[in-house]
């Protein structure tokens, strides 16, 4: 596949998606394709309901009603992982979750290890290996759960705020590594609420109170 072939069927839709909690719905009959090779950044202010709908596009959730179509592996970013503090993972054993469903292909152990070592590399966490999760800064973390993500390699990739806590550089790089991504054909889904990446996406989906309110 060409690189940003937006002509291609889109691997990930949502048809008049409804989504709440008891009987007060968050999301509001929201529709959107989203096709190979290219970064589309879901924004708007906090509350409207971007990081609910990316869950749903996730299988997070189950809508209430209308239908999330996926085709392909899809992999989650997300940005505040439910991981205790205390626990002894470090930065290598939360990129290598992300090879884990590579056992099944029989791929050897050499070349998951070289897939770990690269995406550590490519979100500039060399050398820090092997420093638990616990002991990173915010930035940091969220970097290895970008690599967590890369790693895998997958058609969809849907990420939650990845430049949440990071520096001009770091959200610079993860800006080029989202493009790169793109570039292979993936269909990449991005909440943030940063203006360069929202500048840099090729398509924008603009949220408030539950609805696209732009695109």
């Amino acid at each position: 596949m060409l690189p940003h072939d937006q002509t291609a069927s889109p691997l990930l839709s949502a048809h008049d998606v409804c989504f709440g909690y008891d009987s007060h719905d968050v999301i509001h009959q929201v529709s959107a394709d989203f096709s190979p090779g290219t970064v589309t950044a879901v924004a708007g202010p906090n509350g409207s309901g971007k990081s609910t709908f990316v869950e749903l596009l996730a299988g997070v959730h189950n809508p209430r009603r209308g239908a999330i179509t996926r085709h392909g592996k899809l992999a989650l970013v997300v940005q505040r992982p439910s991981t205790p503090d205390t626990l002894p993972v470090t930065v290598r054993d939360v990129v290598a979750i992300g090879t884990w469903g590579r056992r099944s292909r029989r791929v050897r152990r050499a070349e998951r290890e070289q897939a770990i070592a690269e995406a550590i590399d490519r979100v500039g966490l060399n050398g820090l290996e092997q420093r638990t999760f616990g002991e990173l800064s915010g930035g940091q973390r969220q970097r290895a759960l970008l690599a967590q993500g890369i790693v895998q390699q997958t058609e969809i990739l849907l990420l939650d705020e990845p430049a949440a806590g990071l520096d001009a550089a770091s959200r610079q790089g993860t800006r080029e590594i989202l493009a790169e991504e793109a570039a292979r054909g993936a269909t990449i889904v991005c909440v943030t609420h940063d203006e360069e990446s929202i500048a840099a996406a090729d398509h924008v989906l603009r949220f408030e109170s539950g609805r696209i309110v732009g695109r």
